[in-house]
């Protein structure tokens, strides 16, 4: 995919604010070691009319695992009472720059949406040019009919990814910081190891960034080759919990490689469940 089909500028943002069939996604998410608290970031200062979309409120409710999807017709209830159908464009942002909107932006794709875009360079620049933002609760919009069709294709699960690492029938790219992959740094997430699945690798998700924004084509091409992913052959996405690895993915679908799949639960399924193995470099 080009860079405009997957992106949005913010000049082309502006202009097209307030257009019927256009919804502005507030996405963002933070670690808890980021010390950032998305809802009270919405409230004093956001794109005006965007709706905020917490990953941690539409999810898999049943699950003991952070955010996991939740069910089609979970998804489209909860959408649709945010006012967003499957129909419109969907503009998603996060307040990094690029951080949680590509995760936000794989969901929304995943049950069908049609036409879901990222604003290159997020929040951030956006207001790092002057432009106009909202603050205080926001104006609930109207609601709408979201057709939720579930490709289940596009999410891996944890047998999946076992089978897949077993059989080398797919390379598992882990997006997560190489302190954390290696197993010398904790995770964030309490009582859960650091570490890595057996033959899996590691490209952090922060070496594919600039200025909150994807580096360009052959960057990116050329940092999946240096961490040992070839992109002609199948690969699955990972990380802590499933958000940053669709950092990777949007990454693969710029350079016209798209992933087989990206794992849901990721490292806070694997490393919680009994038996999984857990690599751990030496010093």
């Amino acid at each position: 995919m080009s860079r405009a089909e997957i992106f949005v500028t913010t000049e082309w943002l502006a202009a097209n604010l307030g257009k019927p069939g256009l919804v502005v996604i507030d996405g963002s998410y933070y670690l808890s070691t980021m010390n950032r608290d998305a809802a009270a970031e919405y409230l004093a200062a956001r794109i005006p009319g965007a709706v905020r979309f917490d990953i941690d409120a539409v999810k898999d409710m049943a699950s003991p695992l952070p955010h996991m999807l939740p069910g089609a017709a979970d998804f489209a209830a909860k959408v649709g009472a945010m006012g967003i159908a499957d129909d419109m464009t969907i503009v998603v942002y996060d307040g990094m720059g690029l951080f949680s909107a590509p995760r936000v932006r794989w969901t929304f794709r995943t049950f069908g949406a049609r036409d879901v875009r990222i604003l290159d360079g997020g929040l951030p620049k956006w207001r790092a040019e002057g432009r106009k933002v909202d603050s205080g609760p926001a104006l609930a919009r109207a609601p709408a009919v979201f057709h939720a069709r579930f490709d289940a294709t596009a999410v891996a699960g944890l047998a999946e990814v076992k089978a897949a690492l077993d059989s080398k029938s797919a390379q598992v790219v882990d997006a997560r910081p190489a302190g954390r992959f290696a197993g010398s740094d904790p995770e964030p997430r309490p009582g859960l190891s650091s570490g890595h699945m057996p033959g899996s690798v590691n490209l952090p998700f922060a070496a594919i960034i600039e200025n909150g924004q994807l580096k360009n084509e052959t960057a990116l091409t050329a940092a999946f080759a240096a961490a040992g992913v070839d992109l002609d052959q199948p690969v699955i996405t990972s990380c802590g919990s499933g958000v940053s690895a669709a950092i990777l993915s949007t990454a693969m679908e710029l350079v016209g490689k798209p992933p087989k799949a990206l794992y849901d639960g990721s490292w806070a399924e694997w490393a919680s469940t009994p038996g999984a193995a857990i690599i751990i470099d030496k010093p």
